[in-house]
C-alpha cells in the first residue's frame, strides 16, 4: 500500500491550501477541507516516509471523538466524505495548544528528570517517578509556531501577549478539563488510560468551537490500563500506544530534531510496524475493526468534490 504525502487538490470557490506538518488544508471561505495525509512527523520534523492508512486511522478516530463530544461544546466537523478528509466551518484560531497531563510523562518527564520542577507556571511535587498519575490533571499550554518548535507557555503570558483574553482563556481551561474527563471515561472503558493529550480551539460565530484532532495517536498517549501499577511500582517502560514510540525509536538511533542530526533508515518494516501501532491504537480505543480502505488521492478528490456540491 502506498502513503498518500502530498495532495494537489483544486476545489470550486477555493481561496487557499495550507501545507502543515501532517495535514493539507483546502481553505474554501465558509468551510475548510482537511485531509490528514500519511506524513509522520516527529520532534517538530516530518520524517522522510510516509506511513500507510495513518492519515485514515487520525481522520476517523478524531471524528468519532469530535461526535462523542459535541455535546460538551460545538466543534467545527460537517462531514467526513472520506476516510482520511474532514470537511468542517473555518474558525478563527488561538494560537494555542491546551495540553493537559493526567500523568508524568514524555515531555513533561523529560523536563522534571532534567530537575525542572514549574511547567508553564505549574508547581510539580517533588519525589514524583516516570508515568506517575498526578493528583489532578495539569493545563501546560504551548504557544503554537507557524513553524518550528511550539514552546511551553504560562496563561498569564498568553494573556499577556494578547493571544487569548482572561475571560476566554478560563473557558478554554474549562472545555480541556472536560473534554480530558470524557476522554479518560471512554479509555476506561476499552482497558486504556488516556495519559496527556492536546486540544486546539478557535472561534466560529462569536463562540468557541473545538478544532482540529482529538484523542488521536498523533494528539494523545494512551497506557494500557491493565498491569500499569505492576509496571509503575518496578519502574519499568508503560505498554502504551501513543506516537511515543516513534520518537523513542528516533532517540534509540541518535535522532532528536537537533541540526546536524540524521533521520534513521525507515526500512519498509519499520514502516510497516508503524502502521501496526497505528492500526491496534484504532482497534483499541474505537473498540472497532479497522476496515483498511484501498484509497488514491484521485478518489480523496471526487468524494470531497461530491460532498461539497451539497454544502451551501
Amino acid at each position: 500500500m502506498k502513503a498518500i504525502v502530498k495532495t494537489d487538490f483544486n476545489f470550486p470557490g477555493q481561496k487557499g491550501k495550507y501545507v502543515g506538518k501532517v495535514r493539507d488544508v483546502y481553505d474554501l471561505g465558509k468551510y475548510l477541507v482537511i485531509v490528514v495525509s500519511d506524513r509522520i512527523s516527529a520532534f517538530d520534523v516530518v520524517l522522510p516516509e510516509g506511513i500507510p492508512f495513518k492519515g485514515q486511522v487520525l481522520n476517523q478516530i478524531a471524528a468519532k471523538f469530535l461526535d462523542a463530544t459535541a455535546d460538551i461544546l460545538p466543534n467545527w466537523k460537517v462531514a467526513v466524505p472520506d476516510p482520511n478528509v474532514t470537511v468542517g466551518y473555518k474558525c478563527e484560531p488561538f494560537k494555542v495548544e491546551m495540553v493537559i497531563r493526567g500523568y508524568l510523562a514524555g515531555h513533561a518527564w523529560r523536563e522534571y528528570k532534567a530537575g525542572k520542577r514549574t511547567l508553564c507556571g505549574v508547581q510539580l511535587p517533588d519525589g514524583m517517578v516516570e508515568n506517575q498519575k498526578f493528583p489532578q490533571p495539569i493545563i501546560t499550554p504551548t504557544s503554537k509556531a507557524a513553524e518550528g518548535h511550539d514552546e511551553d507557555v504560562t496563561p498569564e503570558q498568553l494573556i499577556a501577549q494578547g493571544i487569548v483574553t482572561k475571560e476566554e482563556y478560563a473557558e478554554l481551561e474549562k472545555y480541556t478539563r472536560a473534554l480530558f474527563q470524557r476522554g479518560t471515561e471512554i479509555a476506561a472503558k476499552q482497558g486504556l488510560i488516556l495519559v496527556d493529550t492536546k486540544y486546539e480551539f478557535g472561534k466560529h460565530d462569536g463562540k468557541i468551537f473545538l478544532m482540529d484532532e482529538i484523542h488521536t495517536p498523533d494528539s494523545s498517549r494512551y497506557f494500557y490500563a491493565d498491569g500499569y501499577e505492576e509496571r509503575l511500582a518496578k519502574g519499568e517502560h508503560q505498554k502504551q500506544l501513543s506516537k511515543e514510540f516513534v520518537r523513542e525509536w528516533l532517540m534509540a538511533n541518535g535522532f532528536q530534531g537537533q541540526t546536524g542530526q540524521k533521520v534513521p533508515d525507515m526500512t519498509p518494516e519499520v514502516v510497516s510496524g508503524i502502521t501496526d501501532r497505528y492500526v491496534e491504537l484504532y482497534e483499541h480505543i474505537t473498540g472497532d475493526k479497522f476496515n483498511r480502505v484501498d484509497y488514491s488521492a484521485e478518489q480523496m478528490e471526487k468524494n470531497v468534490a461530491d460532498c461539497l456540491k451539497n454544502l451551501k
